[in-house]
């Protein structure tokens, strides 16, 4: 009877955090299209509702840890329950890293604002973004439907974003060297490819935590990538 009162304890106290984890899913899903819309609009005040919003991305995941290593220390949980644990910690790592990555995105729609445009720029990186977010929601639905076939559908295509990114690598080089004054744009443009790029890291990685979850095992494939650049984001002009 003990036992059984602790599982149901338990039970209770997990579908709080997976509740917890799919409101954050929501958020940066939300994070992740409104930046890209913001950027192709040229919407200031959008922008700034994602900066803000990460305030919250952040203070979930902290209510997440929190929680979790409550459980741990009050439910003793089985070697089966604990792997559901780390993997709801890790997916909401995941998450608070895709959510900066967004703010980051939105950090850059007030600066190009007040630049000239590079013509299909913006929308080019809508659409990377959005196919980024459709990552995330196979992933999360995924997870919560304990799919791993749905999750190691998601992992190859994080080579599908890769190669948006490299298409748009190239046509930012070929802007600059055709006229020094999309340099700085350019640059700005490529460290929101790069960001986005980096989303799709850490959704494959959401979507790999959900097959070990399942399986007890992590994908044995190596995993895609076509990131051919050599260019890092650092060195892009800084915006505070």
């Amino acid at each position: 009877m003990q036992d059984e009162h602790i599982s149901s304890a338990f039970d209770r106290d997990l579908e709080t955090v997976q509740a917890m984890i799919m409101k954050m899913g929501g958020m940066v899903e939300e994070a992740i299209l409104n930046a890209a819309l913001s950027l192709e609009t040229g919407d200031e005040e959008l922008a700034e509702q994602v900066r803000a919003g990460d305030k919250a991305i952040d203070a979930l995941e902290e209510q997440i840890d929190q929680a979790t290593a409550r459980i741990i220390a009050l439910r003793a949980p089985t070697a089966i329950d604990l792997r559901v644990i780390l993997t709801v910690m890790k997916i909401a790592s995941n998450l608070e890293r895709i959510g900066d990555y967004a703010k980051n995105m939105a950090k850059r729609t007030t600066v190009l604002a007040q630049m000239s445009p590079i013509n299909g720029a913006a929308a080019s990186l809508r659409r990377m973004a959005r196919e980024t977010e459709r990552m995330l929601r196979d992933a999360l639905d995924a997870y919560i439907q304990r799919d791993d076939k749905l999750a190691l559908e998601v992992i190859p295509r994080d080579h599908d974003v890769d190669q948006m990114y490299n298409a748009l690598f190239r046509e930012f080089i070929t802007f600059m060297m055709e006229d020094p004054r999309n340099i700085t744009p350019c640059m700005h443009l490529h460290f929101i490819a790069k960001n986005i790029e980096r989303m799709g890291d850490h959704v494959t990685n959401i979507a790999e935590q959900v097959v070990y979850l399942v399986t007890g095992a992590v994908p044995e494939e190596d995993r895609p990538k076509s990131d051919k650049t050599s260019v890092d984001p650092g060195v892009a002009p800084q915006v505070g």
